[in-house]
């Protein structure tokens, strides 16, 4: 797949036009609570916007590409729910009231996709000059789906991170928020507003996320372009996403087991490929409609399974957490892969 410099430019641009848009011009000064009627209209908005790309790339580059970019985005989307767990607990922390949690998080997106930009651009790098690196991407995902299961990883406890503890030490910092503004001026004197810390927190931190959300997604398509863009379409519809879902992430009890199969999946995958790029005859390409059926799914029976369970809890009553009915007395944040 070919992309020429200026299609990546009108890419980029017409990106962060709608991120613009989105923190600017409809959002702008708004004071209202965003509701999940609100979240479902944007929420909408953002996947058709996704789905219109997707169908260019269709029209423009063939169904191939096409279907690895709909496999990367439902993918990035699916490992996206993690993201929401630790946002709710970084916005708790920081006590973000509700009619600025929107801005706030539109603007920790803008960072994160900058972030993962870099990422995208170091992998493809490596992977198209070292053909090794699918073996160690493969490795690492079948290691995370195997934390998943057991339940060994902590990322739904928020931890401030390097960038975050320099920006607290020298950025001079109000204690108070001023609405949705990132900079105030607070006794004649220009300062930081919490806004901006919790922005560098979110921001920062979804580079955890992509240490395992990136290398899948390279299982599915090798093309930067595509795995760029997938990255995007996920991320910019978290917001609305994060509003949208609000308690229901607490009854997808299944999901984490879900994301698990599917990390594994794609491991085993980029291993086999690795392989039949070796010259291994018995090992399988797998084709991307296996891989789109795979993860469709999964994820379509972990939901089911949760829901359903969710619903037998609320038939007993409040008497057992549901969380522990469901995944046997975990504690955690069901479903991430730091529960």
């Amino acid at each position: 797949m070919s992309v020429p410099p200026l299609v990546w430019a009108l890419t980029i641009t017409g990106i962060l036009a709608v991120i613009a848009a989105d923190l600017f011009l409809i959002h702008r000064n708004d004071t209202r609570e965003f509701t999940t009627r609100r979240a479902a209209f944007w929420s909408s908005i953002y996947v058709g916007l996704a789905v219109l790309f997707g169908i260019g790339v269709w029209v423009f580059s063939g169904a191939r590409y096409a279907g690895e970019y709909f496999g990367g985005f439902v993918t990035e989307k699916s490992l996206s729910v993690d993201n929401l767990f630790v946002f709710m607990v970084i916005l708790t922390r920081f006590a973000v009231p509700k009619h600025a949690q929107h801005a706030v998080l539109m603007a920790g997106i803008v960072i994160a996709l900058v972030l993962r930009g870099v990422f995208i651009a170091v992998g493809a790098a490596a992977i198209s000059a070292f053909t090794w690196v699918f073996f160690l991407f493969g490795a690492f995902l079948i290691w995370t789906a195997f934390g998943l299961v057991r339940g060994q990883d902590d990322d739904a406890e928020f931890k401030e991170n390097a960038l975050l503890r320099l920006a607290k030490r020298f950025i001079r910092t109000s204690d108070e928020y001023d609405g949705t503004r990132f900079v105030t001026r607070r006794g004649g004197v220009r300062t930081v507003t919490p806004m901006a810390i919790v922005m560098i927190a979110i921001g920062s931190t979804d580079v955890l996320f992509a240490l395992d959300s990136i290398p899948a997604i390279f299982g599915l398509t090798t093309e930067p372009y595509l795995v760029f863009t997938a990255n995007a379409f996920a991320l910019m519809g978290l917001v609305q996403l994060y509003f949208l879902l609000g308690g229901l992430t607490d009854r997808l009890v299944y999901l984490g087991h879900g994301l698990a199969f599917i990390l594994g999946f794609i491991g085993v995958k980029l291993i086999l490929h690795a392989l039949h790029e070796y010259g291994a005859g018995w090992a399988p390409d797998v084709p991307i409609w296996l891989s789109l059926s795979v993860i469709a799914g999964t994820l379509a029976a972990t939901t089911a399974a949760s829901l359903a369970v969710g619903r037998r809890a609320d038939a007993r009553g409040p008497r057992e957490p549901l969380r522990e009915v469901a995944a046997g007395g975990s504690a955690g944040p069901a479903g991430t892969r730091g529960e």
